[in-house]
């Protein structure tokens, strides 16, 4: 039995996760396992009702579960940054959940930006440390207003951060890698920095990966890539990556690039991960407000939250069967990938994949 909290919060949000979840409970059908959904009303609505985001003693409660689903979190009557800051970055450092994972992965029938590119060539996965970096609030302002006014944020890391996210980064390549899926000759993690310019972070992020991959990952072939060399080869030659590790801020951005490169928000997901607690797994589209309501947002990016949430759960053969739904979906039925031009509303897509889950 897996205990899932499920935030579906707001916007469209609501509605991808009534999707989401008909999906996994048709996976937990089919491969017989149990879970025991809570739903938790954390959002706009209710922050406009109470003034509340994430209270304290819920972050107590959510640690009581094996893994939450969040919908989308975003509201147009509350300013930008407060439900944000409140509940995602509250949960994720509460949490601890130091890895945020993201696949990307073009899948049959989707188009990407990218020129004579298809699924053969992008599909890779970024691991992005999810705790430090310019993300600690390290910082302040001084002389505020004034023609002197000074800003500082500090990005921060240390040896402890790093070596966890290496490790985990080390583990998935090995595991996950291109060799262990069949798709090539070699498992291989790439590190993205900065260690030209940024010389004090990125040599400790380019030394302790060295280290840790030398002493006990000596099967996982290591690289490295300047950030500004990664967005380049990620839109020229996607089909070089395999497994990706990275900074925070370098993270958020190169997984935003490969959300484009695969076909945008509507088909990207990701996981905030702590592999010893509470993980939290989302579509990356955000709230969408102006779908709200109308039945016609694409909730595979969200049936993909659910497939990596069985992945990380343990339940491997769930999650490929969800995946292989979600690909079935995308090359043979959905006219597009857009908000409206799907040619199925959003609740007769979840259907869909339910149904070839089951089948």
């Amino acid at each position: 039995m897996y205990k899932i909290a499920v935030i579906p919060g707001d916007g469209t949000g609501p509605e991808v996760t009534v999707e989401a979840v008909k999906v996994l409970k048709a996976a937990a059908d089919k491969f017989d396992f149990k879970v025991d959904l809570t739903e938790f009303d954390f959002g706009g609505e209710r922050y406009k009702r109470t003034g509340e985001t994430l209270p304290d003693s819920a972050i107590e409660e959510l640690r009581k579960f094996d893994t939450i689903l969040l919908g989308a979190v975003g509201h147009p009557d509350v300013p930008p940054g407060i439900l944000e800051k409140g509940i995602l970055l509250k949960a994720r450092f509460e949490l601890d959940q130091y890895i945020n994972l993201r696949p990307v992965k073009l899948y049959p029938g989707v188009e990407t930006p990218l020129k004579d590119k298809g699924p053969d060539d992008i599909d890779f996965f970024v691991v992005r440390e999810n705790t430090g970096d310019l993300y600690t609030g390290t910082g302040g302002i001084s002389m505020k207003g004034t023609p002197h006014e000074i800003a500082v944020q500090s990005a921060v890391y240390n040896r402890f951060q790093v070596d966890r996210c290496l490790k985990y980064a080390f583990e998935y390549a090995r595991k996950y890698g291109k060799k262990a899926r069949g798709k090539g000759d070699k498992n291989t993690l790439a590190l993205c920095g900065k260690t030209n310019v940024l010389t004090y972070i990125y040599d400790l992020w380019e030394r302790a990966f060295h280290e840790m991959g030398k002493k006990e990952y000596p099967d996982i072939e290591r690289e490295y890539y300047h950030v500004d060399a990664t967005c380049m080869w990620m839109v020229k030659n996607p089909e070089w990556f395999d497994v990706i590790v990275t900074g925070n801020m370098f993270g958020d951005i190169i997984t935003d690039l490969g959300a484009m490169v695969q076909g945008g928000m509507g088909i990207a997901a990701g996981g905030n991960i702590n592999p010893e607690g509470v993980s939290m797994f989302e579509p990356i589209g955000g709230s969408a407000p102006k779908y709200t309501g109308k039945g016609v947002i694409n909730p595979l990016a969200a049936i993909c939250a659910v497939e990596m949430m069985l992945e990380t759960l343990g339940q491997d053969a769930a999650a490929k069967k969800v995946e292989e739904a979600v690909m079935f979906v995308t090359g043979h039925k959905l006219k597009s990938m857009q908000a409206g031009k799907m040619g199925y509303s959003t609740s007769e897509v979840g259907d869909i994949v339910a149904e070839a889950v089951t089948g």
